[in-house]
């Protein structure tokens, strides 16, 4: 068996550190590097030897360590990523990150509430000088979605959250993406596919995927009317079982990497046609 090893470095100076992105395009493409050279850290794990070994070159100074000045390094992260609070998603890792690269906020069902929003606001507003990309990342088999696609499939679930008002909220959250996902399922596959064996699981994925989308489509909205209109919002799955970043795009089935948000309803209908042509959704779907 493969051994893989992760190592965060820091050396006496700051030669050996990645500048930070001078623009979304570039911090795009970091990330996206980042997380390919994660998933290919674990290919071949079980029936590979020797070791798969990843160094992430990290400045002290972000640490606050062998500094002239103040113990407490300024913040200065490329990027602003809203992830799901699942623990199986380590988003700085995912990424081949260190510490002050990214902003990270983390909450179930990666949603967009009060507290998300005012978050995501607060780095905009005073970190402009080093960000340039807000990453909404949805994971496939989140929980959050898969409980609102339960609900909508038996609203007698519903009465269960009667009483527990901070997850029927996040429940109520997500039941739009899920009813649209539902019924774009229905108009491309018939009304028929309620009854296909992976039909549950394959609304999760589409549900976790638009949900994403959406976020990313409402942010990008509100970067551009404010003053950091440098700054742009992108949006992708993490695949569990895969380690990889996933997001259909328009001109494309099959993308590993993060995509840019649909600008309108029909841009929307466009994505979720790539959405159901891809392969993952296919085998999903077809699952006995």
């Amino acid at each position: 068996m493969k051994t893989v090893e992760i190592t965060y470095r820091y050396q006496g100076d700051a030669s050996s550190v990645r500048q930070r992105p001078e623009s979304a395009d570039a911090a795009r493409r970091r990330m996206d590097e980042g997380s390919r050279a994660f998933a290919e850290l674990f290919s071949g794990l079980v029936t590979g030897t020797g070791t798969a070994q990843r160094i992430v070159q990290i400045n002290p100074g972000e640490l606050g360590v062998m500094t002239d000045g103040p113990a407490s390094p300024p913040q200065r992260p490329y990027a602003a990523v809203l992830g799901c609070a699942d623990a199986r998603v380590p988003v700085e890792l995912i990424f081949n990150e260190g510490p002050n690269d990214l902003f990270v906020v983390r909450v179930a069902g990666n949603t967009l509430g009060d507290d998300v929003r005012g978050s995501l606001n607060y780095a905009l507003e005073h970190l402009g000088d080093s960000l340039k990309l807000v990453v909404v990342l949805g994971h496939s088999g989140c929980g959050a979605v898969t409980a609102a696609v339960d609900v909508f499939l038996s609203p007698a679930g519903y009465l269960s959250l009667a009483a527990e008002h901070s997850i029927r909220g996040l429940v109520d959250r997500l039941q739009v993406v899920v009813q649209s996902s539902a019924r774009r399922l229905e108009s491309v596959f018939g009304p028929d596919v309620v009854r296909r064996p992976g039909y549950r699981e394959t609304l999760i994925e589409v549900a976790v995927l638009v949900n994403a989308a959406l976020a990313a489509h409402t942010l990008q909205r509100e970067i551009g009317a404010g003053s950091s209109k440098s700054v742009r919002a992108v949006y992708g799955v993490y695949v569990l079982d895969q380690r990889a970043v996933w997001a259909p795009s328009f001109d494309s089935d099959e993308v590993n990497g993060l995509a840019s948000p649909p600008d309108d309803a029909q841009g929307f209908v466009a994505l979720s046609d790539a959405v159901l042509r891809s392969a993952r959704i296919k085998a999903l779907l077809a699952t006995a």
